[in-house]
C-alpha cells in the first residue's frame, strides 16, 4: 500500500512540523503516532519521514532519507476561463490528478460578470484545493495558480505547444495536432473557453498566432470537461513518448 504523502512549510536539520487544525486532521482523523512512517515534502524535494511526536496541534516528523521526486510527463499549463467556481474549483482539483503544472485563471467576454473580481478573493482558497488534491494524489509539488489573466495576456505567451479548444467545425482533432517528437521538457499550453464559448473577436486575436485550434469531437463539452478531455490526452500522450516500446506477446 501506497504512503500518505503531507506537505510541510520546511525541513530544518532533518525535522519538519505540522501544526494548528492540519495536525488537528492527522491526529484525529488519520490518527497518526509516533514511529508511523509518511512521506513529506517541501514543494522541492520529498523524504520519507517517520513521525516522532504526534500531539493534539503539532506533528513532527524525522526525515530518514531522500526519495526520487516522480515528476509529470511534461510541463502542462491550463488557462481558463472564469466558470462559477463550484464547478472552477471541481475542475482545479481534478486537473492535479493529470499533472498540471501551472493554471491561470482567464477572464473573458462571456465570462460571468462579477466573476473576475470575486476571483481575486478566492485565490488562497484555490491554493488550498491545489495543495490537497497534491498530497490525495501523491505530487511531490503542488501545481501554481497565478491571479486573474486577460485573453491577450495569455495568447502573447510562448510554449512548445498551444493549443485552443475550439468547438466550431474546422478545428482539428488534437490526437492529429501532436507533434512528433514529445520530451519531458515540452511546455504544452491549452486555453479552454466559457460556457458559450469563444466571442468573434477573441477568435479574431488567435489568427497569425502559435495557438492551433483543436477539437474534442463532435459533442458540445462544458469547460471543465473540455479542460479535463484535453488534459487527460497530452499527459497520456507524452507519457507514452517517455515509455518503452512494449513486445507483443507470444500467441
Amino acid at each position: 500500500m501506497a504512503r500518505r504523502l503531507f506537505f510541510v512549510e520546511e525541513i530544518r536539520n532533518g525535522q519538519a512540523e505540522i501544526v494548528g487544525d492540519d495536525a488537528l486532521h492527522l491526529t484525529r482523523v488519520l490518527r497518526v503516532e509516533p514511529g508511523q512512517r509518511f512521506e513529506i515534502s517541501d514543494n522541492r524535494n520529498v523524504y520519507l519521514a517517520e513521525v516522532e511526536t504526534a500531539h493534539k496541534q503539532r506533528v513532527i516528523f524525522r526525515t530518514l532519507e531522500r526519495l526520487p521526486l516522480t515528476e509529470p510527463p511534461l510541463h502542462l499549463y491550463l488557462c481558463a476561463a472564469l466558470i462559477k467556481f463550484d464547478r472552477f474549483e471541481w475542475m482545479l482539483e481534478k486537473a492535479v490528478e493529470l499533472g498540471v503544472e501551472t493554471i491561470v485563471p482567464l477572464e473573458t467576454m462571456r465570462s460571468e460578470k462579477g466573476l473576475e473580481r470575486a476571483a481575486a478573493k478566492r485565490i488562497e482558497r484555490w491554493k488550498r484545493i491545489l495543495l490537497e488534491a497534491s498530497q490525495q494524489s501523491r505530487r511531490g509539488r503542488a501545481p501554481k495558480i497565478e491571479e486573474t489573466q486577460t485573453l491577450k495576456n495569455v495568447i502573447g505567451r510562448t510554449a512548445t505547444t498551444q493549443y485552443v479548444l475550439e468547438e466550431a467545425a474546422g478545428a482539428a482533432p488534437i490526437l492529429h495536432s501532436l507533434p512528433e517528437r514529445r520530451a519531458a521538457a515540452d511546455t504544452v499550453m491549452v486555453l479552454v473557453g466559457p460556457e458559450g464559448g469563444w466571442a468573434g473577436e477573441e477568435v479574431d486575436q488567435f489568427r497569425g498566432t502559435n495557438w492551433r485550434a483543436v477539437s474534442l469531437g463532435p459533442q458540445i463539452l462544458r469547460s471543465e470537461t473540455a479542460a479535463l478531455a484535453a488534459l487527460a490526452i497530452l499527459s497520456a500522450a507524452w507519457q507514452a513518448a517517455r515509455a518503452p516500446a512494449i513486445a507483443p506477446r507470444n500467441q
